[in-house]
This record gives C-alpha cells, structure tokens and sequence, in this order.
C-alpha cells in the first residue's frame, strides 16, 4: 500500500482542511490481505459531498464490517488540480492518502446529470482508464449508484455495474460476493448480476431503429436477467443509520445533525422522479428517531438536527416527535429545522413551537403560478393555500419567505408564466400590505425559477422539454415583470444547464462517446456556472453526430422503448401513463393517504400505505 505524503500541497491550496482527513469520528483501520478496500466517491468538492446524507450512511455501514475498509475522496478543486499536477501525485483517499488505483472498488453517487463530468475527470486523475474495456484485472472496479443511476446508460461504457436502489440493502451483499470472487472479476461480475438490485451494462446490447429510436435491450446470454429490479429497504426502522457521523473541519452545505423520518412521498407530483423511485412510504417510528436523533447530538454537538424527508409535514407522528425533541434539546438550545412543509395549521403549531430556539426564513414550492397547470402536475395545493400558510407565518413572526417555481411544465403558456409574477403580488398585497396594525415588519419575498426537466420513471417521461429559445423568453419576460416590484428579489436558473442535464437525464449509450468528448474539450464541474462550457458541449454533439434535440424536443409516443426499460422501479409504465393522460386533462389524483392510485406496487409499507 502507498502511502502519499500531502503536505508540500496544502500550503499553496486555498482550503487544505478538505484533504486533510482526520475529521471527528472518522475511520482508519488496520490492512490485511483480507481487507476489501472500497474507495467512496462524490464527483464534487468536499463541502457538497459531505453534506449527503446518503455518503455518510455507506461510509459508516461500510466500516462497520470487519473486512471491508471505506475511504473517501471527493474532486479536488483547481487549485489543489493544479498542485498533484505539478507534483505529479494522483488522486488520493482523505483517511489514509492511498492512490485510489490501488483500491479494490471505486463507489460514485449519481446525484446530479451535470457531475458525470467530474467522474472522468477522477477516474482520470487516479489514472484509471475511463472506459470498461480499456482497463485491466489490477484496475479497481467503477460502480455507480444515486437518484441518477435509475438510467445509467449514459455512463454504461464507463461502468462496470450499477446499483439499482437502496444501497444500503445491496451493498454488503455485492461485497460478500467479491470476496468470494475476488481473484477473476468475470466470474465476479457474472455472479453480482444475479443479485436483485445489480446491473452490469456490459451484460446488456441496444438494438435501434432506422429513426434513432431503441428497437429493443437485449441481454447477451440466458444467464442475464432480462429485468434488474430496484431493491427497497423493507423496515426502516431495523436499516442501518450512524450515530456517531463525520465532523467536517470546515463549513460544508449542510452543516447540521440529519435524521431521516421516512422514504418515499403520498403527494404523486408528476415532474417529481424521487415520488416514484423511492415508493412505497416507509416511516420511521417516532421512538426509533428520538434515541437516534439525542445519540446523534451527544456524539457531535450540533446545534442544529434537521428532520428530512421528501415530505416532513406527511409525517404520521411529527407533532410528537418535534414535542419530544424541543423538549429534550431546549436547554442546550439545538434547533430543529423542518423542511419540504406543506403548512397547514397544524403544521404551523409545530413550527412555532420549534422555531421558539431558532427561527429560519421559510420555503414554499407552488411550482406553477396558476391552478389550472397546479393540476396539471398534480400538486395538490391552492392559491388559497399559499395565502393563509404566508400569513399564518408572517403573523407568527416570520418576514422572510421564498417561494419556488418552474418553467416549461407541460401545457405551459405565457398566460401561466405570467400567473407566477401576478400570484407573488397577490401574496405581497395580502400578506403585508393588508396587515394588522400591529405587524409592521417587513416581509421579504424572494423568487426562484427554475427549468422543468422531464425525467425517467415520471408521468412527465413521455414530454417534450422547452427550447433554449423558450426558456429565455420565459426568463425575460418575468425579468422585466419583477423589476417593477422592487420588494420581490428573483432570480432563475440558467437554461443552458438545463437543456444539457434534460439530454442526460433520458439519454442512452450514444451519449457516453459524448461525454468523453466533452470532457478531452475541458468540461468539468459543469454543475458550477462559472465553469460551464456550453459553446464545447456543442462541439462535442456536433463532432460525436449526436443530436441534442433528439433527447429534449422530441415528444417520445405511448409505446416507445426508453432506454431505461429494463429497469424495474416497482411501479407500473401503465400507471404513469394513465397519470400522464390525466394531466393533458387538467384532472388531478387523490394522495396515496386519500386514495390507493393503484401505482402498481404490491410491497406492504410501513403506515400500511400499499396494502
């Protein structure tokens, strides 16, 4: 094993506590020929990828097995680039500075389309060859797993196999099989196949029509599933979560104890992919989270537990939990924070009572500015909602409120992008301006627009995306609404980044020499919009003979084979199909609570939503 010596490089880096290791509650363990050594990830800079949630639970579940070592590594940023660089020093883990060539396995987290970039930059600085066939026996493994792994195609040159679903109920089991078959990855690799929940791209051929479209996936032998079902932890409350979780030595994103209430969401919004890929709803018990949730402080000494969740406000026994917690953490004075609310007010009771130690500003997505498209993605909220939960809130002392949109949803016109300035105003008057006497602080609204993204496994999967055109115009026209509102702070996401992660997001194999491409052409971090390359992502289609317009402007028909049909997410094409029809007809569909929609999932869940 080798053992780097970084030291020369964290005097002329800007922030060194990022390579450093040695964080609070970090592991390093003893090696031995045994010692399955898996290298974790995150195609980002430290301060993003210590702030998901999801690293620190494999981190942790990993090391706690005997024979298996988990280091981590994020990308490094420019700075530290240019000194491993010049000091000729190749990417290295942060607990014990080893090569991460010399690892048996490389784990990435697909979060997010725009970071697959920084993947080959990684593979890159490791020295390992970025493409499956080009690497030898002695080269790690390359595994993907995340939100985005749900359509690994893009990636599937670069692959050796993929997770599909929650890590945490696959992993050990993948790892078990490679100590079996360590010495013959073929043979390793044929086995992992037939793990529920494993893909192996290699394993799999795509046969296309005349017009660009798939023909038909195509396993190579028999011996290869012809479906990879996603695996779903059954009990939440029997899944690992860590309770004594990594410190970080430096400001991170998300700088607070986390605890998880429960996966999946009853709500069925139709852009949302996590509502689908994460079904059925599993809830944690109230007693499960309390025990974990004072560990946690106790083991970190945050001031801060955050209760996360697709949904926080549908969880069953939130009021009871957030009564145990502030009554627990109020002499130490630990807030609480409570985000993804839907404020009703009962839901507003409990904020008042939490907020007592720290109060935040509040968020609210009403996604779309008029009810006729709220319906159409099924979101489930009023105008009238919006309305009493705003000033509910500024009643109780809240002045600060963000409000997110989207723009390009399906069957979007002007006359509802117009509706997202008019609806801010009619909150602003009635909030603020209609007040009580008694309220005299101001209340500070801020806006964000986003750009709709149709992904895989949604009733939107089948949707045309907007044009950059579109979207630029949508993005001027409410630019020069909001500058007569002076109050009203707005702002928008860039279009440019937008139509690219649309392309990846429903993309398949042809994408891969792309990406390649782009990357030789220096696209990387193309997350951050001072690195963003688009006038080279162009070059790169352009020179690969891929038409971007193909994966974004091309509404794909009924029967059409995506290129992620081999991925079985549990619920039924003809479910979000039918929701997809129910939309063009402006009707919406009852939540799970209200109503089973017969999504096609047969698992029993705990709260006994999926009976």
């Amino acid at each position: 094993m080798t053992r780097l010596n970084i030291k020369s490089l964290l005097a002329n880096v800007e922030k060194p506590a990022r390579y450093v290791g040695n964080e609070i509650n970090s592991v390093v363990k003893s090696i031995t020929d045994d010692t399955i050594r898996f290298a974790w990830c995150f195609p980002d800079l430290y301060e993003i990828g210590m702030s998901h949630l999801g690293s620190l639970i494999m981190y942790h579940l990993l090391n706690e097995q005997d024979n298996i070592f988990c280091e981590r590594c994020y990308t490094p940023a420019a700075d530290m680039e240019e000194a491993m660089k010049h000091e000729g020093m190749p990417l290295f883990t942060l607990e014990t500075k080893t090569p991460v060539k010399e690892f048996d396995m490389i784990g990435f987290t697909l979060q997010y389309e725009l970071s697959y970039t920084n993947i080959l930059h990684m593979l890159t600085l490791a020295n390992i060859p970025l493409l499956k066939k080009d690497r030898t026996k002695k080269d790690p493994l390359v595994i993907f797993g995340g939100p985005c792994a749900y359509n690994p195609e893009p990636l599937a040159d670069i692959a050796d196999l993929v997770i599909i679903g929650e890590a945490e109920e696959v992993m050990l089991e993948v790892l078990d099989c490679y100590k079996k078959h360590r010495s013959d990855k073929d043979i390793f690799l044929e086995k992992a196949a037939a793990i529920q929940g494993v893909y192996v791209p290699s394993f799999y051929e795509f046969d296309y029509k005349e017009d660009g479209c798939i023909e038909a996936i195509v396993p190579i032998n028999e011996k290869t599933p012809l479906i990879i079902k996603k695996r779903i932890i059954k009990n939440l409350d029997e899944s690992y979560f860590p309770e004594k979780p990594l410190i970080p030595f430096l400001n991170v994103v998300h700088d607070r104890a986390t605890i998880e209430l429960f996966r999946g969401c009853i709500r069925g919004c139709r852009f949302c992919q996590a509502g689908i890929i994460y079904r059925p709803v599993r809830e944690k018990k109230p007693e499960t989270l309390a025990k974990t949730a004072k560990n946690i402080i106790a083991n970190t000494g945050y001031e801060e537990l955050s209760l996360t969740s697709l949904s926080t406000s549908d969880y069953s026994a939130l009021k009871v939990l957030t009564e145990d917690l502030t009554n627990s953490f109020a002499q130490n004075r630990v807030g609480l924070s409570l985000p993804s609310l839907r404020l009703d007010n009962t839901t507003m009771d409990i904020l008042k009572e939490v907020q007592k130690v720290r109060k935040s500003g509040l968020t609210f997505a009403p996604e779309a500015g008029t009810q006729r498209l709220r319906d159409v993605i099924n979101k489930g909220i009023t105008e009238e909602d919006l309305l009493l939960a705003v000033k509910n809130a500024y009643e109780a002392g809240w002045n600060q409120v963000k409000l997110y949109f989207m723009i390009g949803l399906p069957t979007e016109t002007m006359v509802d992008v117009e509706g997202i300035f008019d609806l801010v105003v009619r909150l602003e008057h009635e909030v603020y301006h209609k007040r009580d006497k008694q309220h005299t602080h101001p209340l500070k609204i801020g806006v964000s627009v986003s750009n709709f993204v149709p992904k895989p496994f949604t009733p939107f999967q089948w949707v045309p995306q907007n044009s950059m055109s579109e979207f630029r115009a949508k993005h001027r026209f409410l630019k020069e609404k909001f500058r007569t509102k002076k109050s009203i702070q707005f702002n928008y996401h860039d279009a440019d980044t937008s139509i690219l992660e649309g392309v990846f997001a429903r993309g398949d194999r042809r994408l891969s020499p792309v990406l390649l491409k782009a990357y030789e052409k220096g696209c990387k971090f193309d997350g951050w919009a001072e690195h963003f390359k688009m006038d080279k992502w162009k070059e790169a289609f352009h020179e690969c003979g891929v038409d971007m317009d193909f994966y974004t402007l091309r509404e794909r028909h009924e029967n059409e084979v995506f290129p992620w049909e081999h991925i079985d997410v549990q619920v039924t094409r003809q479910f979000l199909f039918r929701e997809y029809e129910r939309a063009l007809l402006e009707k919406t569909t009852p939540h799970c609570l209200a109503q089973c929609s017969a999504c096609g999932y047969q698992q029993t869940g705990a709260g006994g939503l999926c009976p």
